[in-house]
């Protein structure tokens, strides 16, 4: 599907991924942002992106966003916190799902790209392929995630969608939000400068992929994948430690602190400690990252400082 000349809907188009995904869209297609401003920003929004504020589990809400002319629905809306032990968050997600998918079979609009994310593998062994089965997620939120990928399933084989899945690394770039773990560094150190407090033994380990190269891939599956349920790992080749990361934006802002570590070899209830995805099927597709993740996280760190 070629993103050009297109309308084009953005859910949860105001926060981090889904504002720099209106950023690449805006200067070709007509671009809808969807968003309830809870974890976004207008501010963050091209001028030309036409925002409809609102929470999508409300059916006017999303009746007003996704009309018949809409040639695709980015779906980027959901309670995105990954340490929330809370089966709310389960039924949230999915019913935003729900709501848009209702929506979309109710006006004829049949194209979607939906934002998943690796920890609806669990802890499975690396790299994750796209195949790897049995999916066995181990927080509510990779539970919420895995519930909105069999829905959109159904959906591809039973309604005439097409639907792009994509299953996310860690993501880090400008606009990252403070419960992740770059922000939660830097704004640890900017008070006390002396003494960095790490969740879990810091060997956690993970890839981390830059949202400009996120982004990338993503239009490029779109651009590229034609079946009627597309899954792809977007993420790179490399991991980054916990500990590593703490070197890296202690290295940035020029200090050297002592580490306390919690204990534990996870951060929170439901935390995957070693992620890495495999990306050999986004590879096959024409695309992979130029950054390795040790380089992700620098350029982002060097990003985040830079914001006010």
């Amino acid at each position: 599907m070629d993103l050009s000349d297109k309308r084009i809907v953005v859910t949860g188009g105001a926060g981090f991924v889904g504002s720099h995904l209106c950023d690449r869209l805006v200067d070709d297609n007509e671009v809808v942002a969807v968003d309830d401003l809870s974890n976004g920003e207008r501010a963050w929004l091209p001028a030309e992106v036409d925002l409809v504020a609102g929470d999508l589990t409300d059916p006017d809400v999303a009746a007003e966003a996704i009309t018949a002319d809409v040639d695709v629905v980015f779906h980027f809306a959901a309670d995105k916190n990954a340490a929330r032990d809370d089966v709310d968050q389960y039924r949230l997600n999915n019913r935003l799902t729900e709501t848009v998918i209702e929506r979309m079979d109710e006006v004829g609009v049949s194209n979607i790209a939906f934002t998943s994310s690796s920890v609806v593998y669990g802890e499975a062994p690396r790299p994750t392929p796209e195949d790897y089965a049995p999916m066995e997620p181990i927080s509510i939120y990779g539970a919420s995630k895995l519930g909105e990928e069999s829905l959109l399933s159904v959906y591809a084989h039973s309604h005439d969608f097409t639907v792009w899945v994509y299953r996310f690394a860690n993501i880090v770039g400008p606009r990252l939000q403070k419960g992740a773990v770059i922000p939660d560094f830097i704004g640890k150190l900017r008070e006390d400068p002396g003494t960095l407090e790490i969740l879990g033994d810091g060997r956690q380990e993970k890839s981390y992929l830059h949202v400009a190269e996120c982004i990338d891939a993503m239009c490029h599956v779109v651009e590229n994948a034609d079946g009627p349920f597309n899954v792809y790992n977007l993420g790179t080749r490399t991991t980054t430690s916990v500990t590593t990361i703490a070197d890296i934006v202690a290295d940035e802002m020029g200090l050297e602190p002592d580490y306390e570590f919690t204990g534990g070899d996870r951060g929170w209830v439901g935390d995957v400690p070693r992620m890495r995805l495999s990306v050999e099927k986004l590879a096959a597709l024409g695309w992979e990252p130029d950054q390795s993740s040790d380089d992700a996280v620098r350029q982002a760190t060097r990003e985040l400082l830079d914001e006010p």
